[in-house]
């Protein structure tokens, strides 16, 4: 490992410790990742794809939907290439600068992420108690605005901790109890350890967190009411069916980003932070594009038109 004298022995080089009580399954880890990671972003790029393709998909809610795939192929992509290359060659070493941009890139998206589901709430809430102004308050240009200001505050957010610490000096040990490059290690790994930018990123995650989760029980509190008062139950269950599918995907990225960034005493529990971090990674966005094209028939019926148009050019 290179080392240069500035002030101390800094540390040029980290190592990533990956998953140490499984190594001996590399292949199938491997193998069981590539699959993962290409079904995601094939998953996510057709969503993106169908959905500038097809006018009917030209929608608020298809919109924010295509965004939040675009974050979701960026934030696998940080994370998963420079795994599966770990546990392909057995080179656990990623470097400095590497390090901080992947985690910059990883919070950012997350952060970006976060908000996007809190306009989506918005939309749905929207959509369903204020129909007769929807097309009105959610025209292209508030849709532009809000993806613009997600994409915004996620950045913010993010750069000011990870700036802070890649500015601290870091001289040993430089092993990372993880799969990638995360805040809260490489804040323990600082000298000295620095329990004020780690205590400053945990404000900003939950911060952050309770933000759009805030957002989005207000909405979906206001949006069962209103569906409950629906006369028939065939409208009941359209307008559930249009909620559903989000609801699904918040719960899965609230509940493994509290356990991991919001749960006390962050001690001895690195190995459930890993199983909940992967959850996050790599189940997550390759679940979303599964859930949201399931149950929904818009996207159903636009993917047969494709499918049909291929055949007829054939």
């Amino acid at each position: 490992i290179k080392m240069e004298i500035r002030n101390g022995t800094a540390v040029q080089e980290f190592t990533l410790e990956g998953f140490p009580a499984v190594q001996h399954l590399g292949k199938v880890l491997f193998l069981l990742h590539l699959l993962a990671y290409l079904a995601s972003v094939t998953g996510n790029s057709l969503i993106i794809t169908i959905t500038w393709a097809d006018r009917r998909l030209h929608t608020p809610m298809y919109f924010f939907l295509s965004a939040f795939s675009f974050c979701e192929c960026g934030f696998i992509t940080t994370v998963i290439p420079k795994l599966l290359s770990i546990v392909l060659s057995g080179r656990q070493i990623i470097s400095f600068a590497a390090c901080f941009t992947q985690a910059f890139s990883f919070l950012f998206l997350g952060a970006t992420m976060f908000f996007l589901m809190g306009v989506m709430s918005l939309d749905r809430y929207l959509a369903i108690c204020k129909p007769l102004h929807y097309h009105t308050l959610m025209n292209i240009r508030t849709c532009v605005l809000l993806v613009t200001a997600c994409f915004s505050l996620g950045f913010l957010l993010m750069v000011i901790p990870v700036i802070k610490l890649s500015q601290l000096s870091f001289c040993g040990p430089n092993v990372i109890p993880h799969f990638f490059c995360d805040l809260g290690p490489l804040a323990r790994l600082s000298c000295p350890e620095s329990r004020s930018i780690e205590a400053l990123f945990y404000n900003l995650v939950s911060f952050l967190l309770f933000t759009s989760f805030f957002m989005t029980v207000i909405a979906y509190s206001n949006i069962v009411i209103t569906i409950l008062r629906l006369p028939s139950v065939k409208e009941q269950k359209k307008a559930f069916s249009t909620c559903s599918s989000h609801l699904i995907v918040l719960s899965l990225m609230y509940g493994s980003c509290v356990f991991i960034y919001v749960k006390p005493k962050r001690a001895n529990r690195l190995d459930t932070n890993r199983v909940a971090a992967l959850v996050n990674t790599v189940v997550t966005p390759l679940l979303n594009p599964v859930i949201y094209t399931l149950r929904n028939k818009q996207v159903h019926q636009a993917l047969k038109d494709a499918l049909s148009k291929v055949k007829l050019q054939k």
